[in-house]
């Protein structure tokens, strides 16, 4: 299975669809409710939504999960009838395959409770139509221009690999942004300012530094770049924060910062590897809708 470990938790919807061609005598029926085995409609809808809870147990790699929704409705049509699922939840991955799995099993159904009827039904076009949630989320086709700046003694004095400023590095990139520069700085550099003064007035739009967010004795980053914001971003701060706790308790130590100068965006995160990782994970793509913001564009 894929791991989905590190994900974020989004509400994440799906939604497909399917037909099962039948004759007039099988129309006709289900529209009087005259086959012996009992109303189609209503146990195909009951076997749809069964369906979706039993996804897990029948496709071996699909995630096993909470479904906070499902729906299915019917539409008889002239030669046809078209079956429409909706499944939802709030969790780290999608529901496609359990809106794929209503659909086929309520056609299933009906070819159950109908055959005696029709010997040559058809289930055809099972598709899924929609799909919202997780990276999916915000439809953001702007990518900002990125900077990054790694704050550690160690890197800097070559006595250590810039691991967190290299994972940083890969995940903008790999997302779709330009990453135009890049740098390594001592803890509490006096470098720090007005090389973020220097690259936000050049037009980089994102700057993330990493290190120097702790309470140790050399832990100067929030300081310094605190003062330059025209404005914080606490919705951003407290889902880093929520997120990094989740997985490790002392993550709540962590003074990471998150704010405007100008048009420019700053975060400031931890030193650590693994919460580079997790940042990436709360951040893209989501971090990319405020672009639209700054630039005064409707969203």
């Amino acid at each position: 299975m894929v791991d989905i470990t590190d994900k974020v938790l989004t509400t994440r919807n799906a939604k497909a669809e399917g037909k099962i061609f039948v004759n007039n005598n099988v129309l006709n029926a289900i529209k009087e409710n005259t086959i012996s085995k009992g109303n189609v409609l209503t146990v195909a809808k009951i076997s749809a939504i069964q369906a979706t809870k039993k996804a897990a147990e029948l496709i071996p790699m699909c995630h096993q999960i909470n479904l906070t929704f499902v729906d299915i409705n019917f539409s008889i049509k002239k030669e046809h009838i078209k079956i429409y699922s909706t499944v939802k939840t709030n969790q780290a991955t999608g529901v496609e395959i359990e809106a794929l799995m209503a659909v086929s099993n309520a056609a299933l159904t009906i070819y159950d409770m109908c055959k005696s009827i029709d010997k040559y039904m058809k289930i055809t076009d099972i598709e899924l139509i929609q799909k919202k949630g997780g990276k999916t989320f915000h439809d953001v086709s702007y990518r900002p221009k990125v900077g990054i700046i790694t704050l550690s003694d160690s890197v800097s004095a070559g006595k250590g690999k810039d691991l967190s400023g290299s994972i940083l590095f890969e995940g903008f990139k790999n997302s779709g942004c330009s990453v135009l520069n890049k740098k390594v700085f001592p803890d509490g550099s006096e470098n720090l300012v007005p090389t973020l003064k220097k690259w936000a007035s050049s037009g980089i739009e994102l700057i993330l530094t990493t290190g120097g967010t702790g309470l140790g004795s050399r832990d100067f980053t929030t300081d310094l770049v605190e003062e330059l914001f025209d404005s914080r971003l606490p919705g951003v701060e407290q889902a880093l924060h929520n997120y990094g706790y989740k997985r490790v308790k002392s993550a709540m130590l962590s003074r990471l910062l998150a704010g405007v100068m100008g048009k420019t965006i700053i975060i400031c995160l931890p030193g650590s590897p693994n919460a580079v990782k997790d940042a990436l994970n709360v951040l893209i793509p989501s971090i990319f809708h405020s672009f639209h913001m700054l630039q005064d564009e409707k969203h």
